[in-house]
């Protein structure tokens, strides 16, 4: 077809009824895949969630269970003084997990959002709240972390803090009004994202729940 008649033919009626229809298949489309990668996201965290449930009942389990066991009265000092050092321990990663929770939580809520083009509203103050709470929770209790535990939680804040600038400046470059972002700067964007909380943070989630179940069931 001649290029030539092709505004013409937009014009018409039965061409803005075109436009129209591939308008609106492109957008359906994008609310599909949307809510595709949410509700896979959201089957991630559950699993998280249910890993975390599961830990914590299986360390109460053991303590209990070590509690009932006889024991001799030679080693019933050292025993009471690591049980206090082990609950110690315990209290302060049931105070850190959930701001890690919430941190990952909050961050992917943000980073979904930002990919799916739709309106962050408060999620982004959300997730920045969520990583500076994570990190004031480690500094006051670092001392009660074991190093390994404590090298984990750091390297997680500082992945997720790092997934948020990214979103952050997309966002940023489109308030501009002479950057306009390009498809390729959104491509580049959620890519670094993915791979920052969807696949670095979410292993250093696993990898820190795994080390605590290790560190509470010794």
């Amino acid at each position: 077809m001649d290029t030539q008649f092709l505004p013409a033919i937009i014009t018409t009626g039965h061409g803005l009824l075109i436009l129209a229809g591939v308008s609106l298949i492109i957008a359906l489309s994008a609310l599909v895949y949307a809510s595709r990668v949410r509700q896979q996201h959201d089957e991630r965290l559950e699993v998280l969630r249910e890993k975390a449930d599961t830990l914590w009942r299986e360390i109460d389990d053991i303590r209990v269970a070590h509690f009932n066991s006889p024991m001799s009265s030679a080693g019933g000092t050292t025993d009471a003084l690591m049980g206090n050092a082990y609950q110690t321990e315990k209290a302060a990663y049931q105070t850190i997990w959930p701001q890690l929770w919430q941190l990952y939580d909050r961050t992917g809520q943000f980073l979904r959002t930002v990919e799916a083009g739709e309106p962050v509203g408060d999620l982004r103050l959300e997730a920045r709240n969520a990583a500076l709470e994570a990190r004031q929770g480690l500094n006051r209790h670092r001392p009660f972390c074991s190093e390994k535990v404590e090298q984990l939680i750091s390297r997680l804040v500082d992945t997720e803090i790092k997934a948020h600038l990214a979103a952050s400046q997309y966002l940023d470059l489109l308030k501009e009004v002479s950057t306009h972002p390009s498809d390729h700067d959104r491509q580049l964007m959620q890519e670094k994202c993915d791979s920052l909380h969807e696949h670095d943070a979410r292993a250093l989630m696993n990898s820190l729940a795994e080390e605590i179940r290790n560190r509470m069931l010794r």
